[in-house]
């Protein structure tokens, strides 16, 4: 546990929402377990096995330390959850969480909810993706060349929240849970950004009509679950969905493959790209934040950029 402490003893005070130490990449010994984020004004302790109460007692002394150093006239707010053999359970150790809990990232605010569930409203190792949506939707905003978005398994819209932003003409929000897409409607609304978006609460696999209707896109993305029963299994279910990519895509048109599974390496997103949508062309593999670093890439979070064939210049003229 002595890299968790040392991380505590030595971070900065961060601004945005921002993971700031993560056992789970492998990197710290003995601390594989563990994950701290802060997601102002709470810092949240994940733990993948239970932690003795001297174990927890260490890290709040540790936090409380130092808070008191980085912003001695606020109160220490910190929240453990404990994952283990598919149970969780959350407790407040310091402070309060706020109700209703805002975060930012980059500027935007995302609405968080720290004390049910595992999926807390905003994916942190997801940030880089966020970003290269912002920069590749920004980098189209001629009257022209604005881009409709798709946002595939969108859970709370923060990637649409991105497009909008950055100048999106519009963007299509598909997810099966009413309540995500009720909290991205909330983050939204946050940020001014309630025009030119439409939220579809369905299963992607039975409403392909309606997606087709909204086409063709500009940019799809793609960040489902890897294993959610009833919803999607990327081992079956990511092959049915790549098979349908090219007749989604605009010409030109860019495709951003999420997979965060790690006992699924690239290989298996690209064989089946090449194998099934042979049209689409890989551009690149995004880095995950360097918060998030990784002792393989394998297992390391998967989003890969892949674009469509341009129109052929005879058709273009």
């Amino acid at each position: 546990m002595q890299p968790l402490l040392h991380a505590i003893a030595t971070m900065a005070l961060p601004t945005d929402a921002r993971r700031i130490f993560h056992g789970r990449g492998g990197l710290h010994p003995g601390c594989v377990h563990l994950s701290l984020d802060f997601f102002a004004p709470v810092w949240l302790l994940t733990s993948f096995q239970p932690l003795a109460d001297e174990e927890l007692a260490a890290i709040g002394s540790a936090l409380e330390a130092r808070w008191a150093q980085l912003a001695p006239e606020q109160p220490l707010n910190w929240v453990f959850q404990c994952r283990h053999e598919g149970q969780s359970s959350t407790r407040t150790m310091a402070g309060a969480v706020p109700d209703p809990h805002w975060v930012e990232e980059d500027g935007l605010r995302y609405r968080v909810h720290l004390g049910s569930g595992q999926n807390h409203g905003l994916f942190l190792d997801m940030a880089e993706g966020r970003r290269w949506v912002h920069d590749h939707v920004a980098a189209r905003t001629a009257p022209h060349d604005r881009v409709r978005v798709l946002n595939l398994f969108a859970y709370t819209c923060a990637f649409s929240v991105v497009a909008l932003k950055a100048g999106a003409r519009h963007v299509t929000n598909l997810d099966m849970s009413k309540g995500a897409l009720a909290i991205g409607q909330q983050n939204h609304r946050a940020n001014e950004l309630a025009g030119n978006v439409s939220f579809l609460p369905h299963d992607l696999f039975s409403s392909w009509g309606k997606v087709t209707r909204g086409g063709p896109y500009g940019l799809v993305i793609v960040d489902p679950p890897s294993y959610q029963k009833g919803s999607f299994v990327a081992t079956k279910d990511y092959a049915r969905l790549i098979r349908r990519l090219p007749e989604l895509l605009a010409p030109d048109g860019h495709v951003l493959l999420c997979l965060n599974a790690p006992e699924l390496g690239p290989a298996f997103l690209q064989d089946q790209m090449q194998a099934l949508a042979p049209e689409l062309v890989f551009v690149e593999r995004l880095a995950n934040p360097a918060t998030f670093a990784d002792v393989s890439e394998e297992r390391s979070l998967k989003v890969l950029v892949y674009r469509a064939p341009p129109l052929p210049e005879a058709v273009a003229g």
